[in-house]
């Protein structure tokens, strides 16, 4: 007999932290592949991108692999401008926005 899904919720009590961790790690994961689609679209290797913005090949790949939080602003800027884009940073709390750079 099929449980319904008030009896599976039961059964199988669902942890919200762990659940919020595994939707960073993938919302994460998501940004680093757009970030590596971004640099394929310009014709760059990891290692030319690497050479133009002053750091070494590693610290790119991690960047790609959504190791972000490690990364300096400097680099992550040095990054999107190298493919085109530039870098927004957003102070928020809430419904408000403020942009800062």
């Amino acid at each position: 007999m099929a449980l319904s899904l008030e009896e599976l919720m039961q059964k199988y009590p669902a942890d919200g932290a762990e659940i919020e961790s595994y939707k960073a790690r993938m919302l994460a994961e998501v940004r680093a592949y757009r970030l590596r689609e971004l640099r394929e679209q310009t014709g760059l290797t990891q290692a030319q991108l690497a050479e133009r913005i002053g750091v070494g090949q590693r610290q790119v790949s991690k960047i790609e692999h959504g190791d972000i939080e490690s990364a300096k602003v400097s680099t992550i800027r040095g990054y999107l401008e190298a493919v085109g884009g530039e870098l927004s940073l957003e102070y928020v709390l809430g419904d408000e926005r403020v942009q800062v750079a």
